[in-house]
């Protein structure tokens, strides 16, 4: 077990399937020599060539659509999109193009493309550099949509990504690049499905789903519950497509109550889907109606109040004594 952060654990992923497979490449805007805005495939460019770790032009459409052609060549390319507000020039590309060709050629073709996104805001940024787009490719079939809380599973889920063979969003917590976790590079454990729901806390009073970013403020939650006596259940979603209803299932049919946050707008996000999904199937076991906890349906702000858009600890807190009060 090593300690170390977020995106040293992306990082570590990279340079193992780099390492592993010689037909695996990276593309993305400076992801060479500078190794990335957030420095996340640093030193990789001096260790495998720039062969491998290509710093592309700024053209989104164009690294996914290469990507796609590599990829139906026998490639395995791992696309880095800057910043998540920039990945809208190559939507038309993963939407149209990658996300369907499977299931165009009837099954004869596959393109494992990976394509990473840093998402979320909590850096002090402005828009197109703060989104939550998740939910706009979630609604798109043939892409599977992970997303890494911890730095064992930003290293697995890494590797993993490569290793579908169906295209896969990777989305990033920006904010949580720094923290740091263990990571088992020789087993992924508990994390050798990315495609399923964790829970991380026990509870029985209510469950709290997140994903992503929120995952650290569920968990505080949480224990900011335990001291007025609640007990709450914590889930990590961890894959956003397919989502895993079956853990998130028994723990609110267990419950009786559930909350589900992140950082996108309420309005047409994952929590909705969540929320009809779990009322379909355990109605008459909720002792009330499932709660969401978001952002707000507007332009992300400016960076002044981004703290004020951002769900909190305050938020989910609230969310649970509303839904506790039932």
């Amino acid at each position: 077990m090593t300690t170390m952060t977020i995106a040293k654990a992306i990082n570590e992923g990279l340079r193992a399937t780099l390492d592993n497979n010689p037909r695996a490449l990276l593309m993305g805007e400076d992801i060479g020599a500078l190794g990335g805005v957030y420095r996340v495939t640093d030193g990789l460019l001096a260790e495998f060539g720039a062969d491998r770790v290509v710093d592309t032009p700024l053209a989104e459409s164009g690294i996914i659509g290469t990507a796609i052609g590599l990829a139906l060549r026998g490639y395995l390319p791992v696309c880095e999109i800057q910043f998540d507000g920039f990945v809208f020039p190559g939507f038309n590309q993963i939407t149209t193009q990658l996300a369907k060709m499977h299931a165009r050629s009837n099954g004869s073709l596959t393109v494992p493309v990976v394509v990473r996104i840093p998402y979320g805001g909590g850096i002090g940024s402005i828009e197109h550099h703060s989104e939550s787009p998740e939910a706009l490719f979630a609604h798109t079939a043939g892409l599977r949509i992970i997303t890494p809380s911890n730095a064992h599973d930003a290293y697995w889920m890494t590797r993993q990504a490569v290793e579908c063979q169906d295209p896969v969003i990777v989305f990033e917590p920006k904010r949580r690049y720094w923290l740091k976790g263990e990571v088992d590079s020789d087993s992924p454990g508990a994390s050798a499905d990315p495609f399923k729901a964790h829970v991380l806390r026990e509870g029985t009073d209510a469950t709290v789903v997140a994903y992503g970013p929120l995952v650290p403020v569920a968990l505080a939650a949480a224990d900011a519950a335990a001291e007025d006596g609640h007990s709450i259940e914590v889930i990590d979603l961890r894959s956003i497509s397919p989502i895993d209803f079956d853990t998130v299932t028994a723990s609110a049919k267990k419950t009786g109550r559930l909350v589900v946050a992140h950082e996108a707008p309420t309005f047409g996000g994952i929590g909705g889907e969540i929320a009809a999904r779990i009322s379909e199937r355990v109605f008459h076991s909720l002792e009330a109606p499932v709660i969401r906890v978001g952002g707000f349906h507007m332009p992300y702000p400016v960076a002044k109040v981004e703290e004020d858009y951002l769900p909190d600890i305050d938020r989910i807190l609230e969310a649970l004594e509303r839904s506790l009060a039932y």
